[in-house]
């Protein structure tokens, strides 16, 4: 069975998954005028270079030759998960950026919008929804149809759901507190990575440094979670990447001045 006081907490988590991301965007189109195109711009490019091209990248790496080596070795794992991420989602930014949206003032704004479509659609699909598909799941579990989830899942999908059926039924709400906190942190880090590639596309010249400078911070604080995740537990690891999303953001702002 799952805890009532999880479900009561996978529920408040959907809503804020979907609703936060939509709020900001809707806040960002009527207070400051920000372009709803923009915005869905920052969101179909995180949607194709990291949930369609980089998952794609992962199928041919990791099921690769040398696939076993990378994700039997947790530093291998960590460096090479961060260096994906990073190289993918910032050269989308800066593709975007450069091609798509050539209307947009030399203004702290047009970043800003990009970047809540970019972290807040994450926030949406990867947070949002999979609340919602938990939240389905448990109701199942909790009125005994668990029969009906097996049916519906291939035989070698089924040692992965299982899994998935205890982790349910064992997760508690801090565990789910903490979700919602990651997603927030991982919303202000995009804030800042796109107001660096911004100002690196916008200023160009000697200012084009900054966008290999949001690669290596994005594949650092992706790659330093995973190699903390076991050793520094997960409230010391969330303050850790908070922080470094902060710092991120402060550098972000900083830099909006330059424009």
């Amino acid at each position: 069975m799952v805890p009532v006081s999880s479900l009561i907490m996978m529920a408040v988590n959907a809503v804020l998954g979907i609703a936060v991301p939509v709020c900001l965007s809707v806040y960002l189109v009527r207070k400051h005028h920000a372009r709803l195109s923009t915005i869905l711009i920052g969101a179909g490019t995180f949607i194709l270079f990291a949930l369609v091209l980089e998952s794609i990248m992962h199928q041919l790496v990791l099921k690769g030759p040398h696939g076993a080596s990378i994700l039997d070795n947790t530093l291998r794992y960590a460096i090479y998960g961060g260096l994906a991420a990073g190289v993918f989602e910032e050269t989308g930014r800066f593709l975007s950026m450069k091609f798509l949206m050539k209307k947009e003032p030399s203004a702290p704004l047009p970043g800003v919008a990009y970047g809540i479509g970019h972290g807040g659609v994450e926030m949406l699909i990867i947070f949002g929804i999979t609340m919602i598909n938990n939240l389905v799941i448990s109701a199942l579990i909790n009125s005994g149809q668990t029969d009906v989830i097996f049916s519906k899942v291939p035989d070698e999908a089924v040692e992965q759901l299982r899994s998935q059926l205890d982790q349910l039924q064992t997760i508690g709400v801090g565990t789910l507190i903490i979700g919602i906190w990651e997603r927030f942190s991982a919303l202000v880090l995009h804030l800042g990575l796109s107001m660096m590639v911004w100002v690196a596309v916008r200023k160009g010249g000697k200012w084009l440094w900054l966008f290999p400078a949001a690669i290596a911070l994005h594949a650092i604080v992706d790659a330093g979670a995973v190699l903390l995740q076991k050793s520094a537990g997960m409230v010391p690891l969330e303050l850790i990447v908070t922080s470094e999303a902060i710092a991120v953001a402060a550098i972000g702002y900083m830099l909006s001045k330059k424009l």
